[in-house]
């Protein structure tokens, strides 16, 4: 199995399920609670949105700025590159890249899309941009980024490595840790934390869906969100009653 740090770089199917089902909002919510208010990447939109939410362990790459006698195109053929990277991608992981947000350079196009879909990546979030965007939603790749530059990646970036710490939108990405992104964004959970969503996270949104439907009802806020101790109480004999 492939492992970082002896974390297994694919999640099971319990927590992909779950997961999937929890919003980026949710996760935020609770991971503020347990005192971690950065999480959010800043800059990682959804190339198309309406996709189903994204789950996966974070497979990270990190650019520097340019200096011209690395960045060049002959340095695709290098066994630091893209390429190689992308090769060493396991089924399952979103590739987290760091970009430091250029906007001027395309750090991958529709070929290392098209490549890292056939080999079972899950998604691509970066703070940066693609270029061929056509081509790169023609792959059928999810992608959350900033947009989209004509220009290659060493016009404004030098890669350096993968598999490492980087920031991505701002956000500490260590290898393993795990990726939600749907509509809203992409939101990182911390690996030590991933067993602490699972338990949390389901709760946090039957709870919402109870107060979404008592708003329905046409109840007030005060005393609803959050729920005081009357209606609490009022919840929890709902979950023994069933829906």
């Amino acid at each position: 199995m492939n492992t970082t740090h002896g974390i297994p770089m694919q999640l099971d199917a319990r927590a992909v399920n779950i997961l999937s089902g929890i919003t980026t909002a949710t996760l935020t919510t609770l991971l503020l609670k347990k005192g971690l208010r950065n999480v959010w990447l800043r800059g990682a939109r959804p190339l198309r949105t309406g996709q189903p939410r994204l789950v996966g362990r974070a497979f990270t790459l990190r650019f520097v700025p340019a200096r011209e006698d690395l960045a060049t195109p002959e340095s695709w053929s290098s066994p630091i590159s893209t390429r190689a990277a992308i090769e060493d991608m396991p089924e399952g992981c979103i590739a987290v890249v760091d970009a430091m947000g250029v906007s001027d350079a395309g750090i991958f196009g529709d070929i290392l899309c098209a490549r890292m879909q056939k080999r079972g990546v899950t998604a691509l979030v970066t703070d940066g941009v693609v270029r061929d965007q056509a081509g790169v939603l023609g792959t059928g790749l999810p992608v959350w980024c900033s947009g989209a530059a004509a220009p290659p990646s060493v016009a404004g970036l030098t890669f350096v490595d993968w598999q490492r710490p980087i920031a991505c939108g701002g956000v500490a990405v260590f290898p393993g840790d795990v990726i939600v992104a749907d509509d809203d964004g992409a939101v990182l959970i911390p690996a030590a934390l991933l067993e602490d969503m699972l338990q949390l996270a389901p709760e946090q949104e039957r709870l919402e869906s109870w107060i979404m439907s008592e708003v329905d009802k046409g109840a007030a806020l005060p005393g609803l969100y959050p729920p005081n101790a009357e209606n609490r109480a009022r919840y929890e004999a709902t979950k023994k009653t069933g829906p």
